[in-house]
């Protein structure tokens, strides 16, 4: 099997070295714009799901896409103009984020990869800090070795990448742990932080810079900035913010602990993906007097092509003006202010956020107590077993979370949610207004849909998590059924079908199991439930198992469970009949052979030597015929057997020989009301519907006694007794046994009797 990655790469490579083969002269406009047009969109399939982000990009996103055109354009002017165009677009820009995000005395780096920023910071403070840098090199961070921190909360692999792209040892990049006892434990732990930095003091090394997070990458949780700009102005270090909630820094109303961050050093805006704004950079402002630093550092560039950059930025930003870019801003707020607001009022649902008031990020998570666990028994257990259980309901609950948060994403798209691996929380869903709603359109309808689709998947989840132990053990209790622990499936359970084979050969058996499982799914497939059946998994699932679903409360487990242990037996055996009746075949038709052999022997010695001359033989036979009857043999496949066919011959009626055994069935069969799906649990008692329905039949025997002369006028005419209800229909049967015991009296039946019988019997 050929990876379908490098097969689609294959097939691309083919399409474009033809291209070149057959068009060494160049393309037309139009065919060029096609290729693009069928490269974008791809096949059918491709086009539906794309077209909903492709409709979202308005105006504003044109101002953007202009931008970049318009770049190129420019760039071929004469050198003067393009200064003077370059100086007005940087000015402007800068000026104008600078006020937006309350960031005095600013300058601005623009960049498309949103770390290239902080790996310029990082290469200023370096200039900075080793005065002899630009001569001696790294022989200068060898003496005295320079240290970056950075959250434990922080976006994976940023550490490496610094440490990877400034030349630096992995030993430079000290991850400061979060809080544990007080505080968000998304929030560094400022006193652990101090301890550190002593501690790399007094061993020699250099704190450089401090990188703090306005909105963690997972919860969305923002730092103790006041306190870490105090810290950092103590050691003399610089200190870099980043993270979505930087954005709320243009509202009307901002929290104190995200004020702090218009003093720190510099800051990583992403307006990009706030603002709905295609393919703009990203941008970085930071504060440095010394400019010949900048551009050692390479935030300031001499090339007035790179300087371009903020051209689509500077359009859209006009296009919008204040007012717009403060309302989308304020717009995603209220969603997940929304959002928080409903998913307090709901059951089994734990929220992670750091402000109820006001929090950009709100994450959330499905969670219950184990409800099968006696917390006295359990508390009483050794602290080996406790762990173990506490591992395996986290990974179930993480499991089902899971699921939970790629449905709620297919369900409801325009919502932007997503799921989010936290280190305490586990795996949780993550709702992010301001990365998300301005590119996919979120309105507020939006939000009440996912709280709506929410409401509708909690009881479903609390169900599960409740039959899973049940299936279990009912699973355990059935013979020929394994259950197959996956806590990582999100649903009922997994089964298998043990094949009962004679362990002569392995492979035969496993190939056997394998046959018996997949048609054991493919019937279950069949069944008219609300339950689905897989095989699992693409990867990492187990082989030659059922996989089942998320269920309902009124599941019957019980049911479930024996049918398909019933359907399992009945494909087994069905196996084994054929494999026998082969194995039967096969012998009947060598021994067939051997018996019509000995009859051509038998009549050669009947017939004489003399027949057997082909002259002669004809002759004989003509003066005197000789007379022998057909023998023949038959074969029973009921029986396994050979017979003659003399009875055949003699009665020209072939023999049907004996009745075949039936086919194996379910040995339990569960009457169902019209419209029910299997495995579904009666609403109500089993005790008190039949005492309601012998009533009930009781007093439509009474009716029926009074219609004596209508009901035998129907049946003398021979048609067809009237469709009685359906409320009639499950009376009758559930009333099998009153209406025996009716039938049953010894006296004799008069007509009216009769009829009453007859009409009985029509209603079962």
């Amino acid at each position: 099997m050929v990876d379908p990655t490098l097969a689609e790469m294959g097939k691309n490579l083919n399409e474009a070295m033809k291209m070149l083969e057959d068009n060494q002269s160049g393309q037309d406009m139009v065919s060029i714009l096609q290729l693009v047009q069928n490269l974008m969109h791809g096949d059918e399939e491709e086009e539906s799901s794309q077209s909903y982000r492709l409709q979202n990009v308005g105006e504003q996103g044109h101002m953007a896409l202009l931008g970049h055109s318009l770049a190129a354009y420019i760039s071929v002017l004469d050198r003067e103009r393009l200064r003077k165009l370059i100086t007005r677009i940087l000015s402007d820009t800068t000026l104008w984020l600078c006020r937006l995000f309350r960031y005095e005395n600013g300058s601005a780096y623009y960049h498309e990869d949103d770390r290239e920023g902080l790996l310029k910071i990082c290469r200023l403070v370096i200039h900075s800090r080793y005065e002899d840098y630009t001569v001696e090199g790294f022989n200068v961070l060898y003496n005295k070795q320079p240290v970056i921190y950075l959250s434990s909360a922080a976006r994976t692999g940023l550490g490496q990448t610094l440490c990877n792209q400034l030349g630096l040892p992995l030993s430079c990049m000290c991850r400061v742990p979060c809080n544990t006892m007080f505080g968000s434990q998304h929030q560094m732990d400022v006193a652990l932080l101090d301890r550190l930095i002593k501690d790399d003091i007094e061993s020699g090394k250099l704190p450089l810079l401090l990188v703090a997070n306005a909105g963690t990458p997972g919860a969305g949780h923002t730092d103790k900035l006041g306190r870490l700009k105090e810290l950092c102005e103590q050691y003399n270090m610089w200190l870099h913010v980043e993270g979505v909630n930087l954005a709320t820094l243009a509202l009307g109303y901002v929290s104190s602990s995200l004020l702090a961050a218009t003093k720190c050093d510099s800051m990583t805006l992403t307006l990009g993906s706030w603002l709905g704004l295609p393919a703009v950079p990203a941008v970085t402002l930071y504060r440095q007097e010394d400019p010949s630093l900048s551009l050692a550092a390479g935030l300031t560039s001499s090339q007035p092509v790179e300087k371009l950059r903020a051209l689509p930025l500077w359009l859209s930003l006009q296009y919008l003006g204040h007012d717009g870019i403060v309302e989308r801003i304020k717009h995603a707020s209220q969603l997940s202010q929304r959002l928080l607001e409903n998913l307090k009022n709901l059951d089994f649902i734990k929220t992670s956020v750091e402000d109820e008031l006001s929090s950009p990020v709100v994450v959330f998570k499905f969670s219950q107590d184990h409800p099968n666990i006696d917390q006295t028994l359990h508390a009483s257990q050794t602290s080996a077993i406790q762990h173990t259980l506490t591992n395996n309901e986290r990974h179930i609950c993480d499991t089902f979370n899971q699921w939970l948060g790629e449905q709620l994403a297919q369900l409801i798209p325009a919502s932007g949610v997503d799921v989010v691996e936290l280190e305490d929380e586990g795996t949780c869903v993550r709702f992010s207004p301001l990365m998300t709603s301005a590119v996919l359109g979120t309105e507020v309808q939006d939000v009440d849909q996912l709280v709506d689709c929410l409401k509708m998947k909690i009881p479903v989840l609390m169900s599960t998590l409740q039959l899973r132990d049940e299936f279990e053990q009912e699973v355990k209790r059935t013979v020929g059924l394994s259950y197959i622990e996956d806590l990582s499936w999100p649903g009922l359970g997994v089964i298998r079908y043990d094949y009962r084979g004679d362990g002569k050969n392995d492979d035969k058996q496993d190939k056997e199991l394998e046959k018996i499982n997949t048609e054991l799914l493919k019937k279950l497939s069949e069944l008219e439930s609300d339950l689905s059946f897989s095989l699992g998994p693409e990867f990492g699932g187990e082989k030659n198992c059922v996989y089942i679903g998320m269920v309902t409360e009124d599941l019957d487990v019980s049911e479930l469970v024996e049918t398909i242990a019933a359907t399992g037996r009945e494909i087994e055996e069905n196996s084994r009949l054929l494999e026998n009746m082969t194995e039967v075949v096969r012998k009947g038709i060598q021994e067939a052979q051997i018996q019509l052999q000995r009859a051509n022997e038998e009549r050669l010695l009947e017939e004489g030597l003399l027949r057997q001359i082909p002259v002669v033989g004809s002759v004989l036979n003509w003066f005197s015929p000789f007379q022998a009857s057909p023998k023949g043999r038959t074969f029973n496949l009921t029986a396994g057997s050979l017979e003659s066919t003399e009875a055949t011959y003699a009665s020209k009626v072939q023999g049907t020989g004996t009745t075949p055994p039936p086919t194996p069935t379910s040995g339990r069969t569960k009457q169902r009301l019209p419209g029910q799906k299997l495995f579904k649990r009666s609403l109500r008692s089993s005790d008190g519907f039949s005492e309601t329905s012998s009533v009930s039949h009781t007093d439509d025997l009474e009716k029926m006694e009074q219609q004596p002369h209508a009901s035998s006028t129907v049946q003398e005419q021979g048609t067809s007794e009237p469709e009685k209800s359906e409320q009639q229909k499950e009376v009758a049967q559930a009333t099998n046994r009153e209406t025996e015991d009716f039938q049953s009296d010894k006296s004799p039946k008069s007509g009216n009797d009769c009829i009453k019988v007859k009409e009985q019997e029509s209603l079962r």
